[in-house]
């Protein structure tokens, strides 16, 4: 099985970016394209095939690709986002998932934002935050009980996405931030708390044989190590000061090794 990582490039314009929980403060666009370039070379050295799909200059967010498609191993969902802003962005990464999943959407009055959803196995959370409502999330569990996923709600508080809160290393341990998730249904996983210095420290990407992983939190990232987990980190704080995180810049796929399906026209 190999792994396609869909990812989208730096808007001109993601100054504009929304914001939630941050302050806005400058952002320079040319140091957040080098620092996403990095993150794309540091997925194509842990053997992912990296494809960009095309963005536009008047799409501030859509570098944060994660939060247009779920995909899961049957089917993908395409999102529909909480930012009115941002809805535009879904049709390019439709036609790019499309091509490997079975698509089902999100429809009004529901939103959806993929950083709401983690998949850790069978197990489906996904976090009621200012982005996803209880619309999307009841169209989420329609679309997937019915493939054999246990469905989990989540109430996020305090940070933009359950993704800020919680992911996942392997399908038994979950790095998280409690304080932003004081109520979840964490039953049958193992948790490993992020430094309490280090409250936004909770977001990896899990990938077969390592973690992507924000440079910016060394403390968390030695709780992680001593766990022997493989860390590879990268300098994404430019991309930070949009909110988002190691997880928000691509949508990875498994695709079936020896087939043309990497390499679509």
């Amino acid at each position: 099985m190999s792994i396609l990582a869909l990812t989208r490039d730096v808007s001109p314009a993601i100054a504009r970016c929304e914001l939630t929980h941050l302050e806005r403060i400058p952002i320079d666009p040319s140091i957040a394209r080098r620092q996403h370039a990095a993150y794309e070379r540091c997925l194509a050295s842990a053997g992912c095939v990296v494809q960009r799909v095309e963005g536009g200059a008047d799409m501030p967010d859509a570098v944060f690709i994660e939060d247009i498609a779920v995909v899961f191993d049957e089917i993908a969902v395409i999102t529909r986002p909480g930012a009115e802003s941002r809805r535009e962005e879904t049709s390019a990464v439709s036609e790019a998932v499309t091509r490997y999943r079975p698509v089902r959407r999100v429809e009004p009055p529901g939103t959806l934002d993929g950083g709401d959803v983690l998949v850790v196995g069978r197990t489906v959370f996904v976090g009621c935050s200012g982005r996803t409502n209880a619309a999307g999330l009841a169209q989420l569990r329609c679309s997937v009980r019915p493939l054999g996923y246990d469905v989990r709600e989540v109430e996020v508080r305090g940070c933009l996405h359950l993704k800020s809160a919680v992911t996942a290393v392997s399908d038994q341990l979950l790095v998280v931030n409690r304080e932003w998730i004081p109520t979840a249904d964490l039953t049958d996983f193992e948790v490993l708390d992020v430094h309490p210095q280090e409250p936004h420290a909770a977001n990896v990407l899990r990938l077969p044989d390592r973690v992507i992983y924000a440079a910016a939190f060394p403390r968390t990232r030695e709780r992680l190590e001593a766990r022997g987990i493989r860390v590879d980190a990268v300098d994404l704080s430019e991309l930070a000061k949009a909110e988002g995180a190691a997880t928000c810049c691509s949508i990875l796929i498994p695709v079936p090794t020896g087939t043309d399906r990497l390499n679509p026209s």
